[in-house]
């Protein structure tokens, strides 16, 4: 997605340990109207592929899948960090290493909001070494349904998570691949 690159470059920095701060659109500030047009595309990638869900991880995945259930019409379901009181009964969960924080976290989701008869594209905002939807397919298998296939807003193409996934077999639709980034510049896959 030629716009989303462009915003990248003109909005998001580069920080020490291969961190892209995108924060003023993506991740603490929403530019929603752009949102929306990503949801857009993710509508555009997947609409033939009759899928029923959204599935995503909190928090800053939620933003993106919001978007693009609201231009498809679907539900959107999210995986918590953790079992909280307000997740009752039988859960699907797996354990997840995020790259940012650099810490294992249990994601769960309840049992009442996937089942056998679904089909899922999983959506996140970052794939970097791609444990965050490893952990989401899982939860995808554990309730018997079928993936349809992931799309994350920004993928570090040079941390491999993405390319280990599809060679997989798993559909993996990003809208921006970075292959290279510094505080110089970035460098897009074509």
């Amino acid at each position: 997605m030629l716009a989303l690159e462009q915003k990248i470059l003109n909005e998001g920095t580069v920080l020490e340990g291969h961190v892209l701060k995108v924060g003023s659109f993506l991740n603490q500030q929403l530019d929603v109207d752009f949102l929306v047009e990503m949801g857009k595309e993710i509508d555009r990638i997947y609409k033939n592929d009759g899928f029923t869900k959204l599935l995503t991880v909190e928090s800053s995945g939620i933003a993106v899948a919001v978007a693009a259930g609201t231009v498809m019409h679907l539900p959107v379901v999210f995986a918590k960090k953790n079992k909280t009181s307000n997740v009752s009964g039988e859960i699907y969960s797996a354990m997840v290493h995020s790259y940012t924080h650099n810490t294992d976290y249990k994601i769960v989701v309840s049992k009442d909001y996937l089942s056998k008869d679904d089909k899922i594209v999983i959506i996140d905002d970052f794939l970097a070494n791609g444990k965050a939807l490893e952990g989401l397919i899982d939860i995808v298998n554990q309730a018997g349904a079928t993936l349809v296939g992931a799309t994350c807003a920004i993928e570090k193409g040079f941390q491999g998570g993405g390319d280990r996934l599809r060679e997989q077999g798993i559909r993996v639709e990003s809208l921006a691949i970075i292959d290279e980034m510094s505080p110089e510049g970035i460098t897009f896959r074509k």
